[in-house]
Formats: structure tokens, sequence, C-alpha cells
């Protein structure tokens, strides 16, 4: 805020200060979470977590001040023991909630990114057999791609996860309140040897149903990531992860970047030669 001195300046108000929340760190979501929710979601929100899983993001959270609804698809029991001061429900999709419209002030989301926790049968899917232990951690088993109103013919690949997360925003635009947030944690890809920004395009898609991305938090793995086989490596590992935070705004939303450079391209291509 400013203000005037004596000799009649403006001054810039406020105190300097390093004690600010940055959009990188390195750690766990558990560590970057309450930050997020400290910058952008008031005390006493109501706030339903659709993909609750392990509860990894409430660990550090004083959950005394919000209205906190857990939910997953799947849970195992020891969670609820885990977390006394919470109703937890299980069998609940995030393309179907059972809030009615705009009745919430923010909505999480953390669905399964890696494709392989979205293939057809269980047999297939990532997590078997001595790696059963990252899909107890990522993945509650029962994962299907059911396909966004906009998804035509059959989805394979990374298309299905990032389908998953156009189908959750559709619902969560819903039963969020005008000015109610979405916290959406995501993570990029190397899809059948093509690199795969799944954050632009969650971003780009989220735009189209009405939201605006507010803000974008990186979240480094300490460790380093290790790999059982490589021969030649064509492209860097991913050891980051986001968290995008949408705004679905009263009025139409304030970017509208993604749409000029998609009208732009689209006209520039229908002039290349075929």
């Amino acid at each position: 805020m400013a203000k005037s001195n004596s000799s009649g300046r403006r001054t810039q108000g406020g105190e300097s200060t390093s004690a600010v929340i940055r959009s990188a760190s390195v750690g766990g979501n558990d560590l970057m979470f309450p930050s997020i929710l400290e910058l952008h979601v008031p005390a006493g929100a109501r706030i339903a977590d659709v993909t609750f899983g392990k509860g990894v993001f409430w660990k550090a959270v004083d959950r005394t001040k919000y209205c906190i609804l857990a939910s997953d698809l799947a849970l195992d029991e020891p969670i609820r023991s885990r977390f006394p001061d919470l109703e937890i429900r299980s069998g609940v999709k995030f393309t179907a909630l059972p809030y009615e419209p705009e009745s919430l002030d923010a909505l999480v989301l953390d669905p399964p990114y890696m494709e392989g926790f979205y293939r057809p049968t269980k047999d297939a899917r990532a997590g078997q057999g001595t790696h059963s232990s990252f899909q107890q951690a990522y993945s509650s088993g029962t994962e299907v791609a059911e396909g966004s109103a906009p998804a035509k013919g059959r989805l394979a690949w990374q298309d299905r996860v990032v389908d998953a997360y156009i189908a959750a925003a559709v619902e969560a635009h819903r039963v969020l309140r005008p000015d109610g947030v979405m916290i959406v944690k995501c993570q990029d890809a190397v899809s059948a040897n093509l690199q795969r920004l799944a954050h632009v395009e969650i971003i780009t898609a989220y735009e189209g149903i009405g939201f605006y991305c507010k803000d974008l938090f990186v979240v480094v793995r300490p460790a380093n990531p290790g790999v059982s086989r490589i021969k030649t490596q064509v492209h860097a590992r991913k050891n980051h992860s986001y968290f995008l935070v949408f705004v679905k705004p009263r009025s139409p939303s304030p970017v509208v970047s993604c749409r000029i450079c998609r009208e732009t391209a689209t006209a520039a291509a229908a002039d290349l030669p075929d």
C-alpha cells in the first residue's frame, strides 16, 4: 500500500522480508501443501479432497482451520484411524460428487498421473510384483478412463490421464462457488517416446472449461530417481511435479493468451501446403 511522507511524495508501504511463500521447493507434497492453503484458501473454507488416498497432503495442515470433506474411489481402512478427526467417504468418484452446485469453497484433485494405472485390465496395470508398493502409494487399483464430454473414440496412453483430469474439472466447476479454488497435482510424462507436458495440457483444457490458472508450484524430489535399464537417454528424467491452483472466476477468465495462440496456430496451419 502506498503512503505519503512529509515531503508529499508517495512511498510504497509494507515491510522488507524474505519470509515469503515460494513457487518451488525440494521435499514432499506434505511440506508444500500447507503453504498453498495459506496463500490461496482462507480459514473456515469448505474444502473437498476428492482423491484423499493416504492423506499425505493433510499431515502437516492445521485441520481445525478448515471444514474438510474427504473422499476417494477406494480407501484402506487404516486411513480412517490415522485421521480420526475427519469423516472419510469411500466409493466416491471425482466425476460424480455428492455435493450441491456451487457449494464448495475449494477442491483438491490428485488422481494417479501414470498412464499405466489406467490400463483396462488389472493384471496389465503399473505396479505389479516387486513394484506393488508403488501402486499402493499412488493408485487405488480401480482407476478407469471414463472419458470427458469432449473426448471422442478410444483413448490410449497419456491421453487417458489428461482426460481424467478434464472430466474431474467439469464436475469441479459444477460444485465450486464463484471465486472457488481448485488445487490440482500433476506431473509431466514421456509417453510412447513423446514428451507430454501434462501441466500445459491441463492448464489449456481448464481454461476452455472456464477456470483461471492463478498459481503454479514445483515440488522437486529430494532423492535421485533410479533407472532399472537404460541404453541411450533421450529425455531428461522427471524428478519434479506440480501443484496448479485454479480459480473459478465470477466473470470470464481474464487470460486469453492460450486461446489466441490456438486460433493463430489453426489459421497458420490452414495456410500450410498439403
